[in-house]
Parts: C-alpha cells; structure tokens; sequence
C-alpha cells in the first residue's frame, strides 16, 4: 500500500465503525466461539438463554425471546396480537420497510400516519382519525433511536381495544420517562444486524414481552411451532437464533449503556457545533433518552452537501430516502406523492451523519468544520 493510500485511509471519518467496538470484547467472544465449537451447540442453547435472561432485564421485561431478525421479530408480535387476513395496522411511512412487510406477512393492510415534525416518530394526534373496525393493532417506530411518544399511545390503544406493538429495532438503550422503550407495548420488537447499537455478527433480533403466554408461544412459533419435539401446533417458522450471536450478544450488552452514553455525548456536541448552521438539527424530547443510532439532520440541498463531504472523506448515509407510502410494493394501498408531507421532507432531505461510540473529538470536529464550509446561506424551515 502507497504513504499516499494510507494516509487517505487515516484521514476518512467512517459513517460508523463497528471493528473499533468489537476490538473491545475480542478475547471474550473468541472463548465463547471455542465453547460452541467444542459443544457444536450452533442453534439457540445456553448462550442464547443466557442472553435472553439479561435483556429481559435490561428491558425490564419479563420474557425476552431470541429470534434470526428483527423482520421476525414483527412479524411474530403480530400474529401473537391476533392480526389476520382483512386487519389493518396503523403505522408511519418514514421507517424502513421491514415495519411494513412484517405486516403484509400476516395479510393485513399498513395504514399509515405521518411523522411529528419535531421528533420524526409517529404523530399521535393523526392516530385516532384512522382507526376503523378494521384496525387491530398500532405500530409505533422508535425512529433514528429516538422513542415514539408511548403514553398517548397506549391510551388511544386500551381506548379502542388495540394492540400496541413497539418498533424498537433502532432504539437499543433508549428510554421514555426513565423506562426502556420495548417495555410498553403488549410487545416490543428488536433488531440486533450488525450495524445497530447491539449488534450482533449477523442477522439477530428479539421479543420482549411481560406476557406468559406471548412469550411461550413466540418460543413455539420461531422454532417450527414445537410444542414439543416433532409436535407442531399451528404454522410455525424458523426463526430460530444462532448460538453465535447469543454470545456475542450477551457480551456486547454488558457495554450498550456505556455506548449510549458515548453516542448522547457526540450528539450533544454536534448540536452545540452546529447550532450556527443553516440545518434543521435533530431535536430530543425531555422526557425520552434518544439511543442515537443515528444522528439526522435535514437541508434542502442535502445531495450537494453528501457529496461535499465525500470529497473529503467524510461518510454519510440517508434513512430514508423514499418513504414507504411511495415504495412501489405499496402501490395497491392509493397513497401519492403529499399524502404525507413531513415524511416527505425529511426523505428529501435527511442525511445522517458520522455516528460511533469511538467517533474522536478530531474526527468530530473534521465533519464540523465541512458543514460550515459547505452549509454558508440561510434557509427557512418549515416543519
């Protein structure tokens, strides 16, 4: 490799940088991988019991149960809330698709509200207007790691008889007044890919639930709905978690708190940095402790300014940049293009910065320093 090459390598600020985190516990997972080898326990077992354990309390939840995804992970809580073929499930069009398919998977229709313009999760006030006979449940999306605003919620949801289900994929380590997110819901859905604030070292994601029955039959339901062994008491799924990620898991978990705390740290100083820009910053509600998966900040020329900062090594990403009412796969359901004018604009205009609990402060300050070198005339916001 040239002086030239590595020196553009040690100049790049990555959008995340997962090998830093892992460099961390690499002793610890390498005996546990020695263990499962030695055993050949590849599929659920004791490392994934033993996870479950402790993320049923770090949640503080009853149940946790393991599964290969958190598309499983959705796709189980609904079924376990009883949404079937004619159903219809209220959820926002500004997450990524997984919230929608797992409801296509139990034939029942997405209805969607827009995002608040303050916190980007689902506006509570457009929630009540689309409940019908059909409706059987309500999916909140814990957006970006920020919390949805549960306690309306679960109030217009035991109003009207419904479900709430919590999608939690991006909001590891967050909390609403003082309580994790996950736990509000009649169930709360993770996702453990790799890239997320638990991570696993592949497809992962789990169900945590106070409910005994949910929670035995989620256990049935991801291991070919065995209710014993070659028993199968409905259609079942292999959803199953491997051993690996249960231990990789397990081990990560003992850090997440640090690591939210190191992510609130960074998000904090990019607002005080970039306060004097012309970007819509993210916002925090008081009473939620955003996880800050990701740090999203809205300007119209948004393209341009990725663009600006790929030129000198800085990485960004965009979540999302279509939203779901205008997925082609969702045609059938009539939306266009202004049914949802918030979801819109940040799809138009998001982009997410640098965002790792190993970000440097030298890093920090090279993303800074782009922005205000790209970011120079004022704009107006209008949400």
């Amino acid at each position: 490799m040239s002086s030239s090459t590595t020196r553009k390598i040690d100049k790049l600020v990555p959008f995340a940088d997962i090998k830093s985190q892992d460099h961390l516990l690499h002793d610890e997972i390498i005996l546990a991988f020695q263990d499962i080898l030695e055993h050949s326990c590849f599929v659920l077992g004791p490392y994934v019991e033993q996870f479950e354990t402790a993320f049923a309390r770090a949640t503080g939840t009853k149940h946790c149960v393991g599964v290969n995804s958190g598309t499983s992970a959705l796709h189980l809580a609904l079924i376990c809330a009883g949404v079937e073929r004619g159903h219809e499930v209220i959820t926002v069009p500004m997450t990524f698709i997984a919230t929608a398919w797992a409801i296509r998977y139990v034939n029942a229709t997405p209805v969607f509200v827009d995002v608040d313009p303050k916190t980007f999760t689902m506006d509570v006030n457009q929630v009540e207007a689309k409940i019908t006979n059909r409706t059987k449940a309500i999916l909140p999306v814990h957006l970006y790691g920020q919390p949805a605003d549960l306690a309306p919620l679960q109030a217009i949801a035991e109003r009207h008889g419904l479900a709430l289900i919590e999608d939690a994929a991006q909001a590891a380590g967050a909390t609403y007044f003082d309580r994790s997110v996950g736990s509000f819901g009649q169930c709360g859905c993770f996702s453990f890919y790799p890239g997320k604030n638990l991570g696993a070292y592949g497809e992962a994601g789990a169900v945590v639930t106070n409910d005994d029955a949910i929670a035995k039959r989620v256990r049935a339901l991801r291991d070919h709905a065995q209710s014993e062994r070659y028993h199968h008491q409905e259609l079942g799924f292999n959803y199953r978690m491997d051993a690996i990620q249960g231990a990789v898991l397990g081990a990560k978990l003992n850090l997440l708190e640090y690591w939210t705390d190191r992510r609130r740290q960074i998000a904090e100083r990019y607002n005080e940095q970039l306060s004097g820009l012309p970007l819509r910053l993210p916002k925090e509600s008081p009473e939620r402790q955003h996880a800050w998966h990701l740090y999203v900040a809205l300007h119209p020329e948004r393209d341009r300014i990725r663009s600006a900062l790929a030129r000198r090594d800085i990485l960004t990403g965009m979540h999302y940049p279509v939203p779901l009412h205008l997925q082609n796969a969702f045609n059938d359901l009539g939306y266009k293009r202004g049914d949802f004018p918030v979801a819109e604009r940040v799809a138009n205009e998001g982009f997410s910065l640098p965002m790792f609990p190993d970000l440097s402060l030298s890093q920090q300050d090279l993303v800074v320093d782009a922005l205000y070198e790209t970011c120079r005339e004022p704009i107006e916001f209008q949400i």
